[in-house]
């Protein structure tokens, strides 16, 4: 549905200092843009290897929230107990969460509980799909409304 996704380790500090993490993230776009640019070519074959190392640890951690500019208006999170961290920093920056609850967690860290059971995939994949449909119609309904007052504004000219 277009929306950023972390899928791999939370990091600590990704909301509460992410001007720090953006750095990282441009550090994985420059590596990106070197390859393109043929700059490996030149580069030694030792160099080119550790470069493709740190690309892949930043791609794996960060790539989800690659083309993230500014702090989310709500997150999703599968298992609140697992992570915590992302709980926390959310909490300190006042966004919401919604989350999947299962009978190991606390319901009272998070803003919008939907009880079931985070530890079985299919569950999992049920209520993600339909979470995701649930932005895209958002999204579309946007699009509709904008459309029509612009409609609007040319009729009434």
């Amino acid at each position: 549905c277009g929306m950023f996704y972390v899928n791999n380790r939370w990091l600590g500090g990704t909301l509460t200092n992410f001007r720090t993490i953006r750095t990282r993230i441009d550090r994985l776009n420059a590596i990106d843009a070197m390859e393109k640019n043929g700059q490996f070519d030149v580069l030694p074959k030792k160099e080119v290897i550790k470069l493709c190392a740190e690309r892949e640890k930043l791609e794996k951690n960060l790539g989800g929230i690659r083309e993230m500019r500014k702090l989310p208006g709500a997150m999703f999170i599968v298992d609140p107990r697992k992570e915590r961290i992302a709980v926390a920093e959310a909490r300190a920056l006042k966004i919401p969460i919604v989350a999947i609850v299962d009978t190991n967690c606390d319901p009272d860290e998070i803003d919008y509980v939907i009880p079931g059971n985070d530890d079985a995939i299919r569950a999992v994949k049920l209520i993600a799909g339909k979470l995701a449909d649930a932005v895209l119609e958002g999204k579309q309904g946007e699009q509709n409304d904008a459309g029509e007052e612009v409609e609007q504004q040319a009729t009434e000219e």
